[in-house]
């Protein structure tokens, strides 16, 4: 639309106007206060921005300690069901070293082993892999070498024996394998 086809009235003059007689001066919706009006009136605001502040870091405060309260009894509950399987295997131990030694140390090998694929067992279900190190290159990621020994036939650095099997929790080492290494 054209100025020309919609006249201006002289109420509209006045809405957009800032100088015009029936518009305050300064902000319509909050004129500002003048001498020690405004000083108190600062004062008031910086006094509700101060307690909001304050009123924000203690809830902040409070949701850090809740949520590291939250973290401990997770890491509690977790705990303590490891421990509850541990102690189903524990217990089979000790059934087994009541067991009387008798002749029959077949019978006594076959409850030992049984104990262990248990043992195993609990430990895949948790995440937890054995690392494969016999014959396998000496890797200082995940060995720890422990002696080193010339050895005909095998190449230098070549696991050739492990002394203490390494473990893996998911892709994060949780223990490294300790192994002695071939050198020629």
């Amino acid at each position: 639309m054209n100025q020309e086809s919609h006249p201006r009235t002289m109420s509209d003059n006045a809405a957009n106007d800032p100088e015009s007689p029936t518009t305050p001066p300064g902000d319509p919706v909050h004129p500002a206060p003048s001498g020690d009006a405004a000083v108190e009136e600062w004062r008031r605001e910086k006094a509700a921005l101060q307690d909001r502040l304050l009123r924000t870091a203690a809830e902040f405060d409070n949701y850090r300690k809740r949520i590291e309260r939250e973290r401990r009894e997770h890491a509690d509950t977790a705990t303590t069901d490891l421990l509850l399987d541990v102690l189903l295997v524990m217990d089979d131990f000790e059934r087994a070293l009541q067991a009387p030694a008798g002749a029959d140390a077949d019978a006594y090998r076959k409850g030992l082993d049984l104990i262990h694929r248990q043992m195993a067992d609990l430990l895949r279900k948790r995440g937890v892999t054995p690392i494969e190190a016999l014959g396998a290159d000496f890797d200082p990621r995940f060995h720890q070498a422990v002696a080193q020994e010339p050895v005909d036939g095998r190449r230098n650095g070549e696991v050739v024996e492990e002394l203490r099997r390494g473990y893996m929790l998911g892709d994060r080492l949780l223990r490294a394998t300790m192994v002695k290494v071939a050198t020629t």
